[in-house]
């Protein structure tokens, strides 16, 4: 197998294995900025722990894909500035994004977050990088049914339309 035999870690990467690394490190860094945000907005402390949870977790993807790219001689996507922190209560009612919103925001990103593991786990030739794209996956997975629990607990769910009243099945 010549190059792409050994440790996995010692393959080369392929351009879209550094392109998906890069730009969900990249999407990592974008989401503790706007979770650090959406914290500062949020009243609700279930909410609030949620956040903090996602912020770890996009900090943790940022520093792990970083490391990749490091190690491969590719310079990662610049780190955004430190985000200064604001008082919920010096936020205008106006301007304010209320918690049903954020919740609404964060499930939504979750999902689409937890697709693009899944595309990258499919791409993948290095066993490692699909591992990494598989456990941050699974840690997505796992956030995503904390937030759908807390959503339909504090009554922010909204629905697809429900089908109630099956129709009768048809013996033809």
């Amino acid at each position: 197998m010549g190059i792409l035999s050994g440790n996995p870690k010692e393959e080369p990467l392929h351009y879209g294995e550094i392109y998906d690394v890069w730009s969900f490190s990249m999407k990592a860094k974008g989401c503790s900025s706007v979770y650090r945000a959406y914290s500062f907005h949020a009243g609700d402390k279930d909410l609030k722990a949620i956040l903090n949870d996602l912020i770890g977790q996009a900090e943790l993807e940022a520093k792990e894909c970083d490391a990749i790219l490091t190690n491969n001689d590719i310079v990662p996507s610049p780190a955004l500035p430190e985000r200064p922190e604001a008082k919920l209560a010096d936020i205008p009612m106006g301007a304010r994004i209320s918690d049903q919103e954020i919740a609404a925001l964060v499930a939504a990103d979750n999902v689409a977050s937890m697709v693009a593991c899944s595309q990258i786990m499919g791409k993948s030739i290095r066993e490692d990088i699909g591992a990494l794209f598989a456990k941050y996956h699974a840690t997505k997975t796992a956030l995503g049914l904390r937030i759908l629990e807390m959503n339909k607990a504090k009554g922010w769910l909204v629905p697809p339309p429900l089908q109630i009243k099956r129709p009768e099945p048809v013996n033809a």
